[in-house]
């Protein structure tokens, strides 16, 4: 247990009782308890392994590597179609986590043994995302938005196609084209 974690477990308001269950199951295992984003995260050799989160309506633990998991109770969520690697594990009482407890500790040995055989998730490239035409038609216009755009790395790109591709409505796209041209001439990613 690394001290600098019970915050999250005394700050809960909710599910604080399956919280404390499934990290008393992580720790069970020769993970190394940190906090990264606010959330206890379990490393190994300095790779995150799996973190536990909750939100209103369930907790959960997040598989980093998930998708390289082999699912066989059919327990892995992905969150959106745009996550590409983390898949999720949900739960909305106590009960189900002491049910599957030997299930979910074998779902974080065998997330241990994919990291230690060095096994990487393929990403899509950037150019496999969908290109909102907003942003098409303002990189067909500006030859150097097109050349700063090209010269950010593929997270970067993938977080603008993400962002410009969500809203339903053409004018929020065109918005958050134009908001965004002078950090991606800066050569700054959305959240930079």
């Amino acid at each position: 247990m690394n001290p600098k974690v019970d915050f999250f477990f005394d700050k809960a308001k909710a599910w604080q009782k399956e919280y404390e269950l499934l990290r008393k199951i992580v720790l069970k295992t020769e993970l190394e308890e940190e906090l990264k984003w606010g959330c206890p995260c379990y490393t190994f050799e300095g790779s995150n392994i799996v973190l536990i989160h909750g939100f209103k309506e369930y907790c959960a633990l997040l598989f980093h590597k998930g998708v390289l998991l082999n699912d066989g109770a059919g327990l892995l969520i992905q969150q959106t179609e745009n996550v590409q690697s983390a898949r999720q594990m949900r739960f909305t009482n106590i009960e189900t986590i002491e049910a599957l407890a030997s299930t979910i500790e074998s779902y974080i040995y065998e997330a241990i043994e994919v990291e230690k055989a060095g096994l990487k998730v393929e990403l899509k490239k950037p150019s496999e995302f969908k290109m909102a035409t907003e942003f098409q038609e303002a990189l067909d216009k500006d030859s150097a938005l097109k050349k700063a755009f090209e010269s950010l790395t593929p997270g970067r790109q993938r977080a603008y196609l993400l962002h410009f591709s969500q809203p339903k409505l053409s004018a929020t796209r065109e918005s958050r084209v134009k908001n965004s041209i002078g950090a991606i001439l800066d050569g700054k990613g959305l959240n930079d």
